[in-house]
């Protein structure tokens, strides 16, 4: 592409409030009204005193203008700007400053967190009935546990400090604050996120782990889930706490094992003729044999974990690859990967499902690419409501994408939150009312305006018309 002649002349005005840069907001906002976003802020979250008398005030407004900040791509309290620029006041009530949002966030405390959690999980629910977010979830949900470090810099975070963190495959401390995230997914579609808990830097992965499995778990099963839980964590939520919150739960467990001595004598009594290979999804064959080219293979032995207090048996089903760092050995030398699981289903194919696990790596990749980018205050209950509302706003896209998926071979393909906002949300868009009639009109040719279109249609009835788009 080549500049038109006369151009580098022009006289750049930011001057239109006719204009939105995020016309995308409209249907997607309406989305989180339709799921009662307002009504259960209103209902469950109140703040009655503060440092500036007013910073509590009207909860609903200030939280839905947060959401909508994030959901256009702010990962940052002066980013939440964006909702006030152009023609937005047109389109939307109680749209806020960012100075008072900010002053809003630092009114929490830990109760209001809690108020805020409890309003997330139920507009989690009301989106899930609305829309396909978590399609197929009464046959089989997915429940998956994981913490990640945010790093942040200075001395005023509250609650920073020193967490393991892993940096391409390097193990290092590094001063942080450590979200616990619990997220549902299903065979059929994306994760949502469940519940969000943000503690100290220096948190063990599993602390709080018990009880954020359970709150989950209740929330799986009022989000429509009437058949198989599954839950599955790495080595730091393998403890008996956790497993035994399944167990009373009723549901099933797929949790990796820290290797110990019991550990280990119990895949030593594993038979060499009890190995079976694994296909994982993708696997290649050698074009000359016909073998997976992949050496995995996975067996199983009955296993009574947490001996000392409150005993488990389950299944110890251990993954062993061949450690190619040694391939001059007079014996093969092999890596084992335990986990415990309860799931009924074949070894190999509760090896594959366990493995899924690494959806929730997805998730994280999502939120750090937006609003986790920062932790944006030195309040630590600030930065815990900020966590819950990208939560919501992470749930909220998602549920928009389940409106009109892409699809792929007729089977849907969720987008990333760059992709939705850079199609769906970012759109430029001009205000109109002809015969006192809103209308928007949104550039022409847009590449995915038919997409766009079809989430209109999903969240507005039809007779309202659909916004001109040429």
């Amino acid at each position: 592409m080549k500049l038109h002649q006369g151009w580098p002349k022009a006289t750049p005005l930011f001057d239109d409030d006719n204009l939105v840069s995020c016309g995308g907001l409209v249907p997607v906002m309406e989305l989180a009204e339709q799921a009662g976003l307002s009504e259960l802020l209103a209902d469950r979250v109140s703040i009655k005193s503060s440092l500036v008398a007013s910073a509590g005030a009207n909860p609903a407004g200030k939280v839905a203008s947060i959401i909508a900040g994030m959901t256009a791509g702010a990962d940052s309290i002066d980013d939440l700007d964006i909702v006030r620029s152009g023609g937005m006041k047109q389109v939307f009530d109680h749209v806020y400053a960012p100075a008072t949002l900010g002053q809003f966030l630092r009114s929490f405390t830990h109760g209001h967190v809690a108020q805020l959690a409890s309003v997330a999980r139920a507009h989690l629910v009301n989106l899930t009935e609305r829309t396909d977010l978590l399609a197929g979830i009464e046959h089989q949900a997915f429940i998956d546990i994981d913490s990640l470090l945010r790093p942040v810099y200075g001395h005023a975070k509250q609650g920073a400090s020193y967490g393991h963190a892993k940096i391409a495959g390097r193990s290092l401390l590094r001063k942080g604050l450590s979200p616990l995230v619990t997220t549902i997914s299903t065979p059929t579609s994306a994760p949502a996120v469940a519940g969000t808990r943000l503690r100290a830097g220096k948190a063990g992965s599993g602390k709080a782990a018990a009880s954020m499995v359970t709150e989950a778990i209740r929330t799986t099963r009022a989000c429509g889930a009437t058949g198989k839980i599954l839950l599955r964590g790495d080595s730091a939520f393998g403890t008996s706490k956790v497993v035994n919150a399944c167990i009373d739960a009723g549901v099933e467990f797929s949790v990796v094992l820290a290797q110990n001595n019991a550990v280990a004598a119990a895949i030593s009594r594993i038979g060499d003729d009890a190995w079976q290979s694994v296909h994982y999804p993708g696997a290649v064959l050698d074009p000359d044999n016909g073998n997976l080219i992949s050496d995995a293979e996975v067996a199983e032995i009955p296993y009574t974990a947490f001996a000392r207090n409150n005993p488990v048996t389950a299944r110890l089903i251990v993954r062993r690859v061949r450690d190619r760092a040694k391939d001059q050995e007079l014996f093969p030398v092999w890596r084992h990967h335990p986990f415990f699981t309860n799931s009924t289903e074949p070894v190999t194919v509760a090896d594959i499902t366990h493995r899924r696990h690494a959806i929730v790596e997805t998730v994280f990749a999502d939120l750090i690419d937006g609003p986790f980018a920062h932790m944006p205050s030195g309040r630590f209950a600030a930065n815990h409501a900020w966590a819950i509302c990208a939560s919501m706003a992470y749930n909220l896209l998602r549920a928009t994408d389940s409106l009109a998926p892409r699809t792929h071979s007729d089977m849907p393909v969720p987008a990333c939150g760059s992709t939705l906002r850079r199609q769906i949300i970012n759109v430029p868009a001009r205000l109109a009312r002809p015969q006192r009639r809103p209308v928007m009109h949104l550039p022409a040719h847009w590449p995915w305006a038919e997409r766009w279109l079809r989430i209109w249609d999903r969240v507005f009835a039809t007779a309202t018309g659909p916004p001109v788009t040429v």
